[in-house]
Order: C-alpha cells, then structure tokens, then sequence
C-alpha cells in the first residue's frame, strides 16, 4: 500500500478534472446499502487521523458534522475511534466493522489506503472518505464501489487569504509552514502564494513567501500534526525571516506557532485552517487575521444523513467556493486592520475565481 510522494502528487492530478466534474453536478450513484435498516437502527462512525478530535481543526469538524448527523437521524449513538498514530489505521477500521457500523468515515489523506483495504474486505460496508479520493492505482477513479470521497480545493479559498496577507504585511513578508509535504497540506501553501503573485502584479509590490517554494513543490514541513516544540521552532525560524503574517497547515500544529508568534514580540498575524479558529480556539482570537476554511462538518453530515434515509451517495462531493464548500473566515479582532478596498478587491477576487476568469492551480483543479 506504500506510494511514493511524486506518485501520489501525480495520480491526485490526473483525477483532478474527473472528480471535479463529479462534484460539480454528475448525477448520485446509490449503493442502497443501508435501505434495509430504519434510522434508529443505523450505526454511524468515524476514525480520526493522528491530530484527534480536540483537535479543533478538521479531525474536530469531521465529529461535530458525524454527531449532527447521528442528532438529525435518531440513528444509534455513532462510535468514533481516535487514532494516535498511522499504525493504527487498520486496527481502528476492523474495530468498527466488528462492532457492526453501516458507515465509517475516515479523516485525513494519510487513511486513504487502510480505508481501501477495509472497503474491499467489506462491501457490504459504506465508507466516506475526507481528503482524499481513494484512487490508489490513478485511474482517475475511486478504486472501491463503497466508497465516497469528500475532498475540498482549498486553494481557492487560500489564494484570498494569500491576497489578504499580501496587503495587510508591513514588512514585505509573509510565511507558511505545513505538517507533512503532502497535497492536502500543499494545496493551502500553493493557493496562498499566488495569491501573494496575484496582489505583487496587481500593486507592482514584491512582498516574499518564505517556507513555500512553488516551482520546487518543497518547504517547511515539522513531519507530523502534532502541536508540539519542533511545530514551535518551525515556526520561530520562519518568523524570525521577517515575517508578519503566518500560515501553518496542518490542524494542531497552529498552537505552536500561536506561541512563537507570542514570544516574537511584535505584531504578526496568524491565519488558521480548515474552521474558523477564531471561533474554535477564543484563546488565540487575537492573533488572527482569518481561517482558510473546509465544510468538512457539513459535507460528513450531508453524506451520513443521506446513508441513514438509504440514499448512499459514492459520487464524489468537491468543496468549491462556488458551492461554499471553502471560503475564509471573518477578519473578527483584524476587521479594523484590513482596508475597506482590500476587502472589496478579495470580494471581487471571489467572483472572478467562481466565473473561471481566474483559475487558481491546483491538483483539483483539472
């Protein structure tokens, strides 16, 4: 089950354009798995990635959507397994099918090929998949009939958070940093830096991103999700380049750079992930500009309650800003920082990318 980087990188762009259209209106496919068991009977569940579910971030959203599901459906209380690492992606999945799940969800790229494996010892099981598409052997589609993937293109929604930052640095520097070197961390940091291109052709300003390289696909990774002191020096060595305003992607990991930002001394805006942070972590709402933002709580949802009513639905969902499947969060405490033509042009920006006047890059983006 083992791919390489490249590989993975290279299969996900071959899908781009197969899943989008899927997303964007191809018509539900329903395995009717569950069409046999009324609500009250039906079993819903969920295996995070390694972040958890505090993790106030997607893992967090993928429970709160589950949990409204379950809330809509008066289905069985869902069962939901935390995974402390990728060891114990097998082990959590079989858990579940032993105890007798209809539907499992599994949150994060990294499950993609457990959740393969499970899917196809299983059929008669329903499994959703966020983050990834599941097409192991990149054939543009997802390699099991029981399998739905909900996956989002973030670098929309990243490239006006990149624009935002771009007008709102002092300094000419803004700086992002990810988990692991892998496309659903990457396509916040290349989304973000053309949208840095993007304000310095629009102003005739050169304002830097420093930890992203974009021609190179490589930068500043710490190697995991977890909030912990290599996320807080990765992210001091960043600011200490001059840096005013930060992206770090890869749920957890934006506590320790809230902390080094804290020690920094000086003014430097954070820019969160996947929810608004501001509304998920009030202990850091000062730091932050905005969230770059995934539905993830309301594509599990949508996708468990129309399982529970024995509509399964494996067509691919893709989060668009068209579909407000991503967007960016309100500037909240930063709303009196950021210039009402700032906000107008990123209004604009928004409508450009919906019409494809704009085409942001990006391996969903076909």
């Amino acid at each position: 089950m083992k791919t390489t980087k490249k590989a993975v990188i290279s299969g996900l762009a071959m899908i781009g354009t197969a899943v989008l259209l899927a997303g964007c209106g191809a018509a539900p496919e329903s395995t009717g798995a569950s069409a046999g068991a009324g609500a009250s009977d039906y079993l819903p569940c969920m295996v995070s990635d390694s972040g958890g579910f505090d993790d106030k971030s997607f893992n967090q959203l993928g429970k709160e959507g589950l949990d409204a599901a379950a809330a809509e459906l008066g289905s069985k209380k869902p069962i939901e397994v935390q995974s402390q690492a990728e060891t114990d992606f097998a082990s959590n999945l079989q858990n579940l099918v032993d105890q007798g799940c209809n539907t499992i969800i599994t949150v994060g790229f990294l499950l993609a090929p457990a959740a393969l494996e499970s899917a196809k010892a299983n059929p008669e099981v329903e499994y959703v998949s966020i983050d990834d598409t599941v097409d192991q052997d990149f054939d543009g589609k997802t390699d099991a009939p029981n399998i739905k993937p909900i996956i989002f293109d973030t670098a929309q929604a990243a490239y006006l958070a990149g624009y935002l930052a771009a007008g709102t640095s002092k300094t000419g520097v803004v700086g992002t940093f990810g988990g692991m070197n892998i496309p659903t961390v990457t396509i916040f940091m290349d989304g973000f830096a053309q949208g840095v291109e993007k304000y310095n052709a629009d102003n005739g300003t050169s304002v830097r991103v420093v930890g992203w390289d974009r021609a190179a696909k490589d930068g500043s990774f710490t190697g995991g999700f977890e909030a912990n002191d290599t996320a807080r020096q990765t992210a001091q060595a960043i600011i200490d380049q001059n840096v005013d305003v930060l992206l770090p992607v890869g749920g957890p990991i934006y506590q320790s750079a809230a902390v080094a930002i804290q020690d920094a001394g000086r003014e430097i805006a954070l820019v969160g992930v996947d929810a608004d942070v501001f509304e998920t972590d009030p202990s850091i709402g000062s730091l932050l500009l905005t969230s770059i933002l995934k539905g993830i709580d309301v594509g599990t949802k949508d996708a468990i309650v129309a399982a529970g009513q024995g509509n399964f639905d494996v067509a691919p969902f893709v989060g668009t800003l068209e579909n407000d499947g991503v967007g960016i969060a309100p500037y909240h405490d930063w709303s009196d920082r950021v210039p009402a033509e700032l906000t107008s042009k990123i209004d604009a920006l928004k409508a450009d990318i919906i019409s494809g006047k704009i085409i942001v890059e990006s391996y969903l983006a076909g």
